[in-house]
């Protein structure tokens, strides 16, 4: 069984999850954090769960999912896993972030190893499929448990809304399609993590998105 925990970072206000199985090892997923006392927060929750992080993973490579990238490098070992569409996006980082008002010492480190749609990662005794949906970045991926109906879907779909596709290398067509092609086709209570904002479901995101009618 996985459990996840979801704790909110930076100016925003951009979703880190935690993603545990019952034996403890964990997945971190997108971590956000810019300041001292967020990662201090992150320490603590992990510790405080007696978590091991074992996976780095990351659903698009925005500066906003990216703040953290480093210091949970350092911190527990672990390799960054992305696409490789977003690579061109690191070297970006550091000036992004300065644009935003927001200050990083370095840019992330790039992703040690790269994932394909359809590829599988596994998390003590559950697996996650790799669902390549491009359109709010080039290499946007959701990670999707389908024993426990769990789709992790960074900034690709949202409660009640989508990715923003005005950003480097976003396409909206590319993004509604897939989706739509995609992930509506997920069992209706599949359980939706988001990049920013509450959770949601497959069922409702069909029923009431209003960019998905």
């Amino acid at each position: 069984m996985i459990h996840i925990e979801s704790l909110v970072f930076n100016p925003f206000q951009e979703n880190t999850y935690l993603v545990y199985t019952d034996n403890g090892e964990c997945a971190i997923v997108d971590p956000g954090m810019l300041f001292p006392h967020e990662e201090e927060r992150l320490v603590e929750k992990v510790e405080g769960l007696n978590l091991r992080p074992k996976l780095l993973l990351q659903t698009h490579l925005h500066v906003d999912h990216v703040l953290g990238t480093g210091f949970v490098s350092k911190k527990w070992g672990l390799e960054p896993i992305g696409h490789e569409g977003d690579a061109f996006l690191v070297e970006r980082t550091k000036e992004m972030a300065a644009g935003f008002g927001m200050d990083m010492n370095e840019n992330p480190p790039y992703p040690a190893r790269y994932l394909n749609h359809g590829d599988q990662i596994e998390l003590g005794d559950v697996s996650f499929d790799v669902i390549h949906i491009p359109g709010h970045s080039p290499g946007g991926i959701a990670f999707y448990c389908a024993e426990e109906k769990v789709l992790l879907a960074g900034d690709v779909l949202f409660k009640g809304s989508i990715g923003r596709s005005d950003l480097p290398g976003g396409n909206q067509h590319e993004l509604i399609d897939g989706i739509r092609e995609k992930l509506l086709i997920l069992p209706d209570d599949v359980t939706v993590y988001s990049g920013h904002g509450p959770k949601t479901t497959i069922g409702e995101e069909k029923r009431t998105n209003p960019f998905l009618q």
